[in-house]
């Protein structure tokens, strides 16, 4: 068995095999991607979890206007190679246009060149900064954004709570010590005998807002107490 997280990663599994079972924990959105063929019924090798969200692109959006309610401008920072993007990126436009708001797209190719894409960013004046997550722009690169975006005084929002831990502005998504954990129960209905086939892909049920209040000091914003009681956490 194979049990590996991220679209790419995912993606490298389907390609090396077709019949070792392939559990994900999670990847973006694997319809999209078309690693399976449906949510219900997958079919082929691969089944486990899906990051994919309908209403996520909708509600970091939401919650970072209600948290920076003069913003005008908005930049999306995402991985432009990884195709399941592209849709995170079109969902996450309408709901920014719908509010009325501006949106730069912002790609990146490679964590390199991530100090290029914040110089790009800067030439278009946004007034906050909202990234798709996927295996590029993961935890591993949140430390150099944060200190990027604090460079350019930009409140930052991510759909991933672990974000707001390491300095950015607001974390927002699917749990992913729950994912994680129920992907342990694919493991073991496999090992059992059970076909990834017939084993239904879940999408996240479990959301975790997390707010850096010392991040907000720092930017001289004031988030609305509204916002702070929905929070899982709140870092001060």
């Amino acid at each position: 068995m194979i049990v590996t997280a991220g679209d790419g990663e995912v993606r490298a599994a389907k390609l090396a095999t077709g019949w070792i079972p392939i559990v994900m924990a999670p990847s973006g959105d694997p319809v999209r991607a078309g690693y399976i063929d449906s949510y219900a019924r997958p079919g082929g090798n691969i089944t486990g979890l899906s990051w994919a969200s309908p209403e996520l692109s909708a509600k970091l959006v939401e919650i970072l206007k209600h948290a920076v309610p003069n913003v005008s401008r908005v930049a999306v920072l995402w991985h432009a190679t990884n195709p399941v993007k592209r849709f995170d990126f079109e969902d996450t436009k309408r709901s920014a246009t719908a509010l009325g708001l501006t949106v730069s797209s912002i790609e990146l190719m490679a964590a390199s060149n991530l100090e290029a894409a914040f110089a790009t960013m800067k030439q278009v004046r946004p007034d906050a900064l909202l990234i798709l997550t996927d295996e590029l722009l993961s935890f591993a690169v949140y430390p150099r954004i944060v200190g990027l975006a604090m460079h350019q005084r930009l409140p930052s929002i991510v759909g991933d709570s672990s974000f707001a831990a390491v300095g950015g502005l607001i974390g927002y998504g699917p749990s992913g010590i729950d994912m994680w954990r129920r992907a342990a129960l694919y493991v073991d209905k496999i090992l059992k005998g059970a076909k990834p086939a017939d084993l239904p892909v879940e999408q996240p049920t479990k959301f975790e807002m997390v707010i850096n209040l010392k991040t907000a000091k720092a930017l001289g914003l004031t988030i609305p107490p509204s916002l702070l009681q929905r929070a899982d956490q709140v870092i001060e």
